[in-house]
């Protein structure tokens, strides 16, 4: 949790304008949830964030810092004035969603720690945010992405270009999020015989990825390539200097080659683990295995790509069929039976 922990000074500073108590707790709560929880950097970050904005509104109101008397004295309506401000400053209900849960989290530490109960926050009904459908790739585009024939021409080098492939290769043909992948160590390769991955997900969850052939021969490409000597606890995929590869490294790889395969901008790495699973689920690949594949904690997580994979069959049943064009876009409700007494 290095990254994690090092948001913690960064973020103690910036809460100015909190009193003393609030400052010394926020950090308390951020340490917290970095160590016992094991949040990932990028969501401590977005918390600290909130609560450093609910904390400067609350203090612009009152004129005085923020103390553990002035949140548990907060009321509902005090809540809802700041999601109301945070609306109008184009806040979206999906960051509003987050903000206060972690504002809820914080109440809850507080609560904890012997401070008293802040019900203001439990009072606020959570704002809907829409449930966007992920944009899976076509089976095609997919493995062009994951094809190191498709940047032949670039002028790279070519243990570089294996690299990438062998990366695109893990989140199209395991569905691992990138920083899964990045987190391979050489010891870990899917090589050989070795046909299954032990990963760390969100959250901490370990689970067990199967490795398929064309995986592991991209991975063994790229070691056959690679001018580095990998130890063994250190990481599988390197930058050009040899230490630990940039998620960001890869995130421009595929925006290169998107545009040389005139890919729309939704495809990007993480589109490449939505299509896994979207694929599978269009295969006859059972929903709970799905699930177990993905790391997803919940089902329902899992059940949104039922939704893509009938969104994509029926627009190509309306894209071929010679009667696509009587295809209504939703089910016709049934018509009302004439009562005949």
């Amino acid at each position: 949790m290095d990254d994690a922990d090092s948001l913690l000074p960064r973020a103690w500073g910036d809460f100015r304008a909190a009193a003393p108590d609030v400052a010394g707790l926020a950090a308390a709560w951020l340490s917290h949830m970095a160590g016992e929880r094991r949040m990932a950097a990028l969501t401590l970050e977005a918390y600290a964030r909130d609560l450093r904005q609910f904390l400067n509104h609350l203090k612009e109101i009152s004129g005085e810092p923020v103390d553990v008397g002035a949140l548990v004295a907060l009321t509902a309506a005090d809540v809802r004035a700041f999601m109301a401000a945070r609306r109008e400053a184009g806040v979206g209900s999906r960051a509003l969603l987050r903000g206060l849960a972690g504002l809820r989290s914080f109440a809850r530490f507080l609560a904890r720690r012997g401070y008293g109960e802040i019900a203001a926050f439990s009072a606020v009904r959570s704002p809907k945010a829409p449930r966007r459908l992920p944009k899976a790739l076509n089976v095609a585009d997919a493995r062009d992405l994951a094809d190191v024939e498709t940047r032949a021409g670039e002028a790279r080098a070519p243990w570089i270009l294996a690299r990438d492939a062998a990366v695109i290769a893990l989140l199209y043909g395991a569905g691992l999020r990138i920083s899964e992948a990045l987190g391979v160590t050489r010891a870990e390769a899917p090589v050989g015989k070795r046909d299954f991955l032990t990963v760390l997900g969100k959250g901490g969850k370990m689970r067990t990825a199967p490795i398929i052939a064309p995986v592991r021969a991209s991975v063994e490409a790229y070691l056959a390539l690679c001018p580095y000597t990998l130890s063994a606890d250190g990481p599988l995929f390197v930058g050009a200097r040899g230490g630990p590869l940039s998620p960001r490294i890869i995130q421009l790889a595929v925006e290169r080659m998107r545009g040389a395969l005139g890919l729309p901008d939704t495809a990007t790495p993480h589109a490449l683990r939505h299509s896994f699973a979207t694929h599978l689920l269009g295969r006859g690949g059972d929903l709970r295995a799905i699930q177990e594949l993905l790391g997803h904690a919940s089902l329902s997580t899992t059940q949104i790509y039922t939704a893509v994979d009938a969104a994509r069959l029926l627009q190509a049943y309306r894209g071929a069929h010679p009667r696509a064009g009587a295809v209504p876009a939703s089910p016709a409700p049934p018509a009302k039976r004439r009562n005949r007494g």
